[in-house]
């Protein structure tokens, strides 16, 4: 009997401390005990009030090449059907919705998603008090999907940022956007994990997971904290069925706050390189190392001549730190150092053999290697080709020369290549770089083509 009311008196406790610092935050963020009849009653509209006018909705519309059919090119077919095949269109029309936020109202920037206005001819932006305005496109980078877009500056809201790298997983959050062209929607919930990386959504990671219902169209919208304060760009979610199971993602602020500056500045993200590749240290390596913390990232390469060399970095260095930000894992440290600006002084707290040492190396300018198709064979015009870069985790081990893009209807298209196609070798020699492709193809104009797609593997002849 004792134990039992001793149970419920714990529970009563709880549940008024409970109570006690949820009505604390609420009133921090501003939010009402009463309504009209004087009844308690919190409410997150006050908030939402002064929040929701900077989340816009966006509409986009794009022009396609139309898939053609071999068949339509040949001369015989040509013949008996010409008069039908000249009136079949060739181009189509798309048209896709998202989110964005206002964080500028000065200049009228709004910070959204690339693949939001990814290839988009027009873009229009629909405001909580119902005009639509025409935007231009500032810059895009679609290795962290954030693009920056610009307004008339007239009569706008914009978004306070907060810091995210003050979030703490249990953080009360609410994210904004238009799900489904339904028009602007809130859903509330918590940062269910910070730090999510290797994904594969996009080039780059450091997603904050939250509850938070995030569909189709919430993307590029906004997810604020209780005091109305934009703490992330939402951008994924993770589900089977294409609809909200209660995991999304969010690009941190400061993430995209990072790139929104390099984009105003630049019109791109101009990439630093370090010269340096990493693994995790895993438990297992961190009793190799006899290490009791196996947080950190090991080098595992440096390449010769570069920034990371010139600084001192070795193979089994143990990075623990990057500017004074703990490296979780390799992750942590690739993504840190591939948004970082070209010429900035980067700082590495490392171990070397049990002693701390700090490395300093200036970040430099990758190399642009992007090569358009038509350069190196008829066949291959409409097709953009790159290098994979050596620290990307997005193809696994696969080496060679990525397809970055495919036009529909281009020679290219129509011989059978696909963005995302992987050229592991040219005429039965392996390549891994447009550079290596470039000399293999001197050699001849027929070209034998080994292609990694997706799990699978083919051959293409092109002459």
């Amino acid at each position: 009997m004792k134990k039992t009311w001793l149970h419920r008196r714990c529970m009563k406790l709880i549940l008024g401390f409970t109570l006690l610092y949820i009505g604390i935050a609420q009133a921090q963020a501003g939010l009402p005990f009463f309504d009209s009849q004087g009844n308690k009653l919190p409410s997150l509209a006050p908030m939402l009030k002064d929040t929701t006018p900077a989340v816009v909705n966006i509409a986009t519309s794009a022009t396609i090449k139309v898939q053609e059919n071999p068949l339509f090119s040949d001369p015989f077919f040509r013949h008996f059907f010409g008069d039908q095949l000249q009136s079949r269109p060739r181009e189509k029309k798309t048209a896709s919705l998202g989110s964005g936020v206002i964080v500028d109202a000065k200049q009228g920037y709004i910070l959204t998603n690339n693949h939001v206005i990814a290839k988009a001819d027009e873009i229009s932006v629909t405001l909580r008090d119902g005009r639509i305005l025409r935007a231009k496109l500032i810059g895009a980078d679609p290795d962290t999907d954030v693009a920056v877009i610009q307004v008339p500056a007239e009569k706008l809201t914009a978004l306070p940022m907060a810091d995210s790298d003050k979030l703490a997983v249990g953080d009360f959050v609410v994210a904004i956007g238009n799900p489904f062209g339904l028009g602007q929607t809130v859903t509330s919930g918590i940062v269910s994990a910070l730090g999510r990386s290797g994904l594969g959504i996009e080039g780059y990671e450091d997603f904050i997971q939250t509850d938070a219902s995030i569909n189709p169209g919430n993307s590029g919208g906004a997810l604020v904290n209780l005091a109305g304060e934009l703490i992330g760009i939402n951008t994924a979610i993770f589900s089977k069925s294409g609809g909200n199971i209660g995991i999304g993602f969010a690009i941190p602020i400061n993430m995209a706050k990072d790139i929104m500056q390099q984009l105003l500045k630049h019109g791109e993200v101009k990439r630093g390189r370090l010269g340096a590749q990493a693994q995790d240290l895993n438990p297992e390596l961190a009793r190799a190392f006899n290490l009791k913390d196996h947080r950190g990232a090991v080098i595992t390469q440096v390449v010769p001549g570069s920034p990371a060399d010139k600084g001192g970095l070795q193979p089994g260095d143990i990075v623990t730190h990057i500017n004074g930000r703990q490296v979780k894992n390799a992750d942590t440290l690739r993504n840190t150092l591939g948004l970082l600006r070209v010429g900035e002084t980067v700082e590495l707290n490392v171990l070397r053999e049990g002693r701390n040492k700090t490395i300093r190396a200036k970040v430099v300018e990758a190399e642009a290697k992007n090569l358009g198709g038509e350069k190196l064979h008829g066949q291959l015009t409409g097709a953009t080709l790159a290098d994979i870069e050596q620290d990307s985790r997005l193809y696994g081990h696969v080496k060679g020369v990525i397809l970055t893009e495919v036009d529909r209807g281009s020679p290219a298209w129509n011989a059978g290549l696909r963005p995302g196609d992987v050229i592991t070798s040219v005429n039965r020699r392996d390549v891994k770089s447009v550079t290596e492709m470039q000399q293999q193809m001197k050699k001849s104009r027929s070209l034998l083509l080994n292609i990694r797609r997706g799990n699978g593997a083919l051959f293409l002849y092109l002459q």
